[in-house]
């Protein structure tokens, strides 16, 4: 197995410590420090903090360098649109170069799925949802559309640990319609038809998590109005 550059072990100690909360929104990376922990040069930091800033991950910001990025409800919106049109494109194109054997390790994973929703995990459930994603737009012949999903899952993983830790409900829903996907492209399904199944798929759970947000919202105003003042 080829060993990693020098920057992709740099880019993947730093992404882990974004992903696991050790460096949180806001935290300055400092290269020197970095570095030093690594014991490398900063030259493979930097690349390797450049690759961050490309997926979302990091922002540069004047006379202050490399953040992490801070966390925007606005900015999960769009990531989690921009996903529902890539990845719904991505499973289109895959659609005709999946196998059965690709066919069948989806409905394991989904299986799998289901199996965690009775003692509920939403990080590992949603693990598994990537993984079963993955697969289905795995043979996608158009690298740059990949490429572009995993851009924006990177960006949803920092954003938020887990959807399904807010709309846990979602999940049950979810792993049905996964099996609808499936079905689909099993049957050979007209590829548009594919597509839209899979673009409706992440904007029910986008609509479910927005609905979710408007409700906490409103019900915090209903207490502050409720609350007695002292």
């Amino acid at each position: 197995m080829k060993t990693p550059s020098k920057s992709q072990q740099a880019y993947h100690w730093i992404k882990e410590r974004i992903s696991g909360q050790t460096y949180t929104p806001g935290y300055r990376l400092v290269l020197g420090s970095i570095a030093g922990d690594l014991d490398m040069s900063v030259v493979p930091v930097r690349e390797a903090i450049r690759q961050l800033e490309a997926e979302g991950l990091v922002q540069f910001e004047h006379n202050v360098g490399a953040r992490v990025s801070m966390v925007d409800d606005t900015q999960y919106r769009h990531s989690m649109e921009a996903l529902s049109i890539l990845e719904g494109s991505a499973t289109a194109l895959a659609t005709r170069h999946l196998t059965a054997d690709d066919l069948k390790l989806a409905r394991a994973i989904n299986a799998k799925m289901i199996e965690t929703l009775d003692h509920f995990n939403p990080s590992a459930f949603t693990q598994l949802n990537q993984e079963f994603h993955e697969t289905l737009i795995a043979p996608c012949p158009n690298p740059r559309v990949r490429e572009l999903v995993a851009v924006e899952m990177a960006c949803l993983n920092r954003l938020r640990d887990s959807t399904f830790s807010f709309v846990p409900g979602r999940a049950h829903e979810s792993v049905r319609e996964h099996e609808q996907i499936v079905a689909l492209i099993e049957n050979g399904a007209p590829v548009d038809e594919i597509e839209h199944a899979a673009r409706a798929h992440h904007t029910a759970t986008l609509d479910a998590f927005l609905t979710q947000e408007h409700t906490s919202t409103h019900e915090l105003d209903d207490d502050a109005v409720a609350a007695p003042v002292h």
